[in-house]
């Protein structure tokens, strides 16, 4: 409910886009229980009478984005066959680690550690994991090694593990737009493919 008594038809989400205006605009210091009703426009203990406490929002917070960017990763199956394996790649790896929400959870996962934790034990039945974006780009590979587009001998998983942890290490230690990030990205997937990319 709002201050003056109106419904709002989804608050959970209404207290995420908040959540998610102020990580954007204040970074996770701005990310105070009081500060999210204030931007969400509704009273104070809201919050609280949704969710156990401030870290249990803002893990359930986190598992939904994250499954958004999850969602966005699983899309790249279906390229398979479809334009360069290269080309595809890198447009899926910077969709996934490259839009806000990305850089945003990223920011919020290394300001408060414990969220993690604690996401990984009260909602880890919901929330994707880094593994689960691997598997999703390994079977990307493996469709396309299957076209003959990567060459037979390719350890598509291998590929896969390697170009999700390398650029998730650029990302996390990097801005999202710092200065040709975009193109050490490239690069990466280009290193990655050289010699097993036939297309």
């Amino acid at each position: 409910m709002s201050p003056r008594g109106v419904a709002i038809p989804d608050l959970r989400e209404h207290l995420f886009q908040a959540a998610e205006r102020l990580l954007a605009r204040e970074g996770p210091s701005g990310l105070t229980s009081r500060a999210i009703t204030r931007e969400a426009g509704v009273a104070k203990g809201v919050l609280h009478n949704h969710f156990t406490d401030l870290d249990g929002f803002l893990a359930q917070f986190m598992a939904e984005r994250f499954r958004r960017i999850a969602a966005e990763a699983a899309k790249l199956p279906a390229r398979a066959g479809e334009g360069n394996v290269e080309a595809n790649l890198t447009d899926a790896v910077l969709s996934v680690f490259g839009g806000a929400h990305a850089a945003d959870m990223a920011s919020l996962a290394m300001a408060r550690p414990s969220l993690m934790h604690r996401l990984q034990h009260s909602v880890a039945a919901w929330s994707p994991s880094l593994q689960g974006i691997e598997g999703t780009f390994a079977a990307y590979l493996e469709a396309e090694k299957q076209r003959g587009r990567i060459c037979a001998a390719a350890d598509t998983e291998s590929l896969a593990v390697a170009l999700i942890g390398t650029v998730h290490h650029l990302f996390l230690t990097d801005r999202a737009d710092a200065p040709d990030l975009t193109g050490r990205v490239r690069r990466v997937v280009a290193a990655l493919l050289a010699g097993v990319a036939t297309d």
